[in-house]
């Protein structure tokens, strides 16, 4: 739901998440093998995105349903200010 935002790389998305890095990427290859994301390479950063304007619309409706969610609401504002700075700092995964 995060990427609908904007595309995240692996660190923003574990500054966010309360997982390790290793769940992370499992749950990064899950959806990206049933085409629901895309990676890119973005320098020295793997970037993940929304794979279809289907998809979009379908995440887009299910997040009008989550809208009075605390803790979507809580993610949408980290995100809204998350930055690649955060990448500096050691991510182990």
């Amino acid at each position: 739901m995060m990427l609908l935002q904007k595309p995240l790389c692996v660190c923003e998305l574990l500054e966010v998440l309360d997982i390790k890095g290793g769940t992370l990427s499992a749950h990064l290859k899950l959806l990206k093998n049933a085409g629901l994301i895309n990676q890119e390479k973005d320098g020295r950063w793997v970037v993940y995105s929304i794979s279809s304007e289907e998809t979009k619309l379908f995440l887009t409706e299910i997040m009008e349903n989550l809208k009075e969610n605390k803790i979507i609401r809580k993610d949408k504002v980290i995100v809204s200010k998350i930055s690649r700075d955060i990448c500096s700092r050691s991510v182990k995964l």
